[in-house]
């Protein structure tokens, strides 16, 4: 399987739930405001034998009235109209944002692709609202033929990618698992979002159930380690992915 990470950019985020744009280079962490977080927003193609799949959509930025999204996707080669897939772990809105495009965000970004949902997360979405959720950009994914709504706590997508509802960083929120010829690349989207985190205990504050969070990242690192997975990471600024210890 290929991997191509898809970076948005580096960015601060502090209660305002506000992504701001950060520049290693010139910016100053300690000159924004205390408690703020330098994340990575990555969303991830993965080209296997029977599809295009694309793991979560990013912030929604555009540039010059182009999404960035596809913009990057084009970058690396791929037409925003081969993605057959998209998978989606949760709805917050650096994961969801690129879900739909135009002025109004009915016209799902990716034409050819079937979307698969938690059908509670969108429903906990539209209830909940911002700062974390923004309702009218995830309303074309209620009645579109496009979108699949998983129901269950687990189950299987097609016969090679494995989903499981956690509960950790946000009520709903789901990983994934893609299995194919002995590979096995998984997702944990903000469970699992940077390497550090895999290798230290720590509870996070900003996750939903932030002790359950931290007992899920050191048995997917240790079963992950002894199976040969590979770990996609979403918010690391150095380490979209890695399957060594």
């Amino acid at each position: 399987m290929r991997i191509i990470p898809l970076s948005e950019g580096s960015f601060t985020i502090d209660k305002t739930k506000l992504f701001v744009p950060f520049n290693e280079d010139q910016d100053d962490l300690q000159a924004r405001p205390v408690g703020s977080l330098l994340v990575e927003v990555q969303p991830f193609v993965v080209i296997t034998e029977q599809d295009v799949l694309l793991l979560d959509t990013g912030l929604g930025f555009s540039r010059g009235g182009k999404l960035q999204l596809h913009e990057n996707l084009q970058q690396a080669g791929i037409n925003p109209s081969e993605i057959t897939k998209v998978l989606m772990s949760h709805l917050h809105k650096d994961h969801a944002g690129g879900v739909a495009m135009g002025s109004d965000h009915r016209q799902l970004s990716f034409p050819a692709a079937k979307y698969y949902v938690q059908e509670r997360e969108l429903e906990f979405a539209l209830q909940k609202g911002l700062p974390s959720f923004i309702p009218e950009e995830l309303e074309v994914l209620k009645n579109s033929a496009q979108v699949e709504f998983l129901k269950e706590d687990e189950g299987m997508i097609g016969d090679y990618i494995q989903y499981k509802v956690t509960g950790a960083h946000s009520p709903f929120h789901q990983v994934f698992w893609i299995k194919e010829n002995n590979e096995t690349i998984f997702f944990g989207a903000d469970d699992a979002p940077q390497l550090q985190q895999m290798k230290h205990r720590f509870v996070a504050k900003y996750d939903y159930d932030g002790k359950k969070a931290m007992e899920l990242r050191r048995k997917w690192w240790e079963e992950g380690g002894k199976e040969g997975w590979t770990f996609l990471f979403y918010h690391d600024i150095q380490t979209p992915s890695t399957n060594d210890r």
